[in-house]
């Protein structure tokens, strides 16, 4: 098996969301309310936490792209014929 399980990408969002459903939860039961609350909280915040993410790291990949030709000023256009 030459190819890792996931991607770089996928792990880190992964690991991200895990760790903010680890200190939503905890944090709940700080707060003196029961496990099954707390974990209920903590699941909820790690869902929401993969979506965030998820997105957030997203776009920083599909704004950095590479100009297409016409950007160079190739091709068409008013002042090239």
């Amino acid at each position: 098996m030459d190819r890792p399980l996931l991607s770089l990408r996928s792990t880190l969002v992964f690991l991200i969301a895990m760790l903010t459903g680890a200190a939503a939860g905890g944090l709940t039961a700080m707060a003196g309310e029961n496990t099954p609350r707390s974990l209920l909280a903590g699941l909820a915040a790690a869902g929401a936490a993969v979506l965030f993410f998820n997105r957030l790291i997203d776009s920083d990949a599909t704004a950095i792209r590479s100009p297409g030709p016409s950007s160079h000023g190739f091709g068409e256009g008013e002042s090239n014929g």
